[in-house]
């Protein structure tokens, strides 16, 4: 099994409606998302897939968050803008993107500081 790993950075506003604390109010975040996808085999050319291909697919999809306010888009307007749901919604997006390339995306991570992230993963 082969694992490879790109990291990639947003910014972004959010207001995370359910909660009481502080933030429920209007509030943002440097994110550093990590991208991890994993195969069993390696192309003639000895790689397991072109780190250019996972970061142009991530980049489309982080495009789509940088600099906007993620409680009005789309999902985001009836699922909170968490960092484990920022996770969830990158990770179903790049799976759909790379499903016929023979690599799967095992994991994202989502960090909203340097010392907190949360990761999405499906077995």
């Amino acid at each position: 099994m082969y694992e490879l790993k790109i990291i990639t950075r947003f910014a972004a506003a959010h207001q995370l409606r359910a909660l009481v604390g502080g933030c429920e109010n209007l509030h943002g975040h440097n994110w550093k998302v990590e991208v991890t996808v994993v195969g069993n085999a390696l192309g003639d050319d000895g790689l397991l897939m072109d780190f250019r291909v996972i970061k142009g697919h991530t980049k489309e999809i982080i495009d789509d968050l940088d600099h906007k306010f993620l409680n009005e888009i789309g999902a985001f307007k009836s699922m909170e803008p968490s960092s484990e749901n920022i996770a969830r919604h990158i990770f179903k997006i790049l799976s759909d993107r790379l499903e016929a390339s023979g690599v799967r995306v095992s994991k994202v991570t989502a960090w909203e500081s340097e010392s907190a992230c949360a990761s999405y993963m499906e077995p």
